[in-house]
C-alpha cells in the first residue's frame, strides 16, 4: 500500500479531540447556563443585602426590591477597627495554617507513595484509622487546652486542624495515578538525593493536587469558627471574622426575639436592626475574600497540568 493511500485511511490524531461547530456551541451553551445557575444565588444574595427590612416585610426576598438600604453594612462598620482586625485574623490564620497543612500532608503522602518504604503499610493504617475513630470533643479539648496550651493564642486556631488523613489519602492517591516510579529511580541514578528529588521533580508534577488540598484546606480555616468558641477566652483582638460576624448575628437574633422583655428602648432599637439583610450582609463579607482566591489556585491547578515529566 502507498504511503498516499495509508494517509487517506489513517485519520490524523489532531482531529480525535476536535468537534463540529454545532456541538462545540452546545458545549458552550451548555458550560455557559451552568455557569449561570452558580452565579445567580450569589447575585441574589448581594441584591437582598441593599434591600430595606420595609421591602423585604412587604414582598419578601425579590430581585426587584420596593426599595434600597446599605442600613445592614452601616450596622456590621459600627463595629469599626475590630472588623478590620478580624478580617486581618482571618487571612493571616487561612495563610499560615493552609501552608503548614498542605506541608504536612505532602511530606506525610510522599513516603506512602513510595514502595521501598518499609514502614508505609503502618502509617497507612494509621492515618485511615484516625479518620474513621477519632477521639472526640472533650478528649480533643482536654489535650489541646490542658496539654498543649493550645488557649487565647493563634496557634488554639492552627494546629487543630493541621493534619487530616483525609487529604493525605487524596495527596497519597495523586502521588500514585501522577508520578512513576522509574522517573525517581531515574532521578537516583543521576545522582539526586532524596529532598532533591521530591521538590525538584515530583513537586512540579503533582502540583495540581496540591493545588486542590490548599483550596480544600484554606476553605476549612477560612470558615472555622468553632475553635475560637472553644479556645478563645479573653483575647478577643485575635478572634477571626466568621466569630465576630457569627456573634454580631447572635447579638441581633436574641434583641429581635426578646425586645418586648428588654422595654420599649430596647422594642425600639430592635425594630431598626436591619435583621434578615444583616444576613446576607454577612455572607458577602464571608464570601468575597474566598472567592477571590479561587483564580489563585486555578492559576497552579492550569500550570501544574501543563508540566511533563517523562515522554513516550
Amino acid at each position: 500500500m502507498s504511503t498516499l493511500a495509508r494517509k487517506k485511511i489513517r485519520p490524523s490524531t489532531g482531529s480525535l479531540n476536535r468537534f463540529d461547530p454545532e456541538t462545540q456551541a452546545a458545549f458552550h451553551l451548555t458550560l455557559g447556563l451552568f455557569a449561570l445557575l452558580c452565579i445567580i444565588p450569589f447575585v441574589f444574595v448581594i441584591i437582598i443585602s441593599f434591600t430595606s427590612e420595609e421591602s423585604i416585610r412587604e414582598i419578601g426576598y425579590s430581585f426587584r426590591p420596593l426599595s434600597w438600604s446599605v442600613q445592614a453594612y452601616e450596622y456590621t462598620f459600627q463595629l469599626g477597627d475590630q472588623l478590620w482586625r478580624s478580617y486581618l485574623n482571618s487571612f493571616l490564620i487561612t495563610i499560615i495554617g493552609t501552608a503548614l497543612s498542605v506541608l504536612m500532608c505532602f511530606l506525610y503522602a510522599y513516603p506512602l507513595f513510595r514502595k521501598d518504604y518499609g514502614h508505609r503499610q503502618f502509617f497507612n493504617f494509621l492515618s485511615f484509622f484516625t479518620m474513621i475513630f477519632g477521639g472526640g470533643l472533650v478528649p480533643t479539648f482536654v489535650i489541646c487546652k490542658s496539654v498543649l496550651g493550645l488557649s487565647d493564642n493563634y496557634a488554639a486556631l492552627i494546629v487543630p486542624m493541621l493534619f487530616s488523613p483525609f487529604h493525605v489519602i487524596v495527596m497519597r492517591t495523586f502521588f500514585q495515578t501522577s508520578v512513576p516510579m522509574e522517573l525517581i529511580e531515574a532521578a537516583r541514578i543521576d545522582g539526586s538525593g532524596e529532598y532533591g528529588t521530591l521538590f525538584r521533580i515530583v513537586f512540579p508534577i503533582v502540583t495540581p493536587g496540591i493545588a486542590t488540598i490548599a483550596l480544600l484546606v484554606a476553605l476549612g480555616y477560612w470558615n472555622e469558627w468553632f475553635l475560637s468558641l472553644l479556645y478563645i477566652n479573653k483575647n478577643m483582638d485575635i478572634i477571626p471574622l466568621q466569630y465576630l460576624l457569627m456573634r454580631m448575628q447572635r447579638n441581633a437574633d436574641f434583641l429581635a426575639k426578646n425586645s418586648a422583655m428588654l422595654g420599649a428602648d430596647a422594642a425600639k432599637a430592635a425594630a431598626q436592626l436591619p435583621s434578615q439583610t444583616l444576613k446576607m450582609a454577612l455572607v458577602v463579607f464571608i464570601v468575597v475574600p474566598i472567592a477571590c482566591a479561587y483564580p489563585f489556585f486555578q492559576r497552579y491547578v492550569v500550570a501544574g497540568l501543563t508540566v511533563g515529566s517523562v515522554k513516550g
